[in-house]
């Protein structure tokens, strides 16, 4: 069901992250580093977390020169269709 898991979309010069009811915007100019994370719940303290940790496969960590956003995900290849949208 497309509430429960993580949509990502490229709009204009913007990352569109939507989760539930919340919708985060991020300039693609911004994004410094996208990269998976090995650790359960990521190793930035300080970082936006979007979706469900619990049995996700796959933690992509998105780096911005403003914060750091770890997203839990199922969805495969969400790591590189993010790469694609800011290359």
């Amino acid at each position: 069901m497309q509430l429960f898991e993580i949509n990502v979309t490229k709009k204009n010069n913007s990352l569109i992250i939507k989760w539930q009811l919340s919708k985060i915007e991020i300039l693609l100019s911004d994004i410094t580093e996208v990269h998976y994370d090995n650790t359960y719940g990521g190793k930035d303290k300080s970082a936006i977390r979007i979706g469900n940790p619990y049995a996700s496969t796959d933690t992509v960590v998105i780096n911005t020169k403003k914060g750091n956003y770890v997203l839990f995900t199922n969805i495969g290849g969400m790591k590189e269709k993010i790469e694609s949208y800011v290359a």
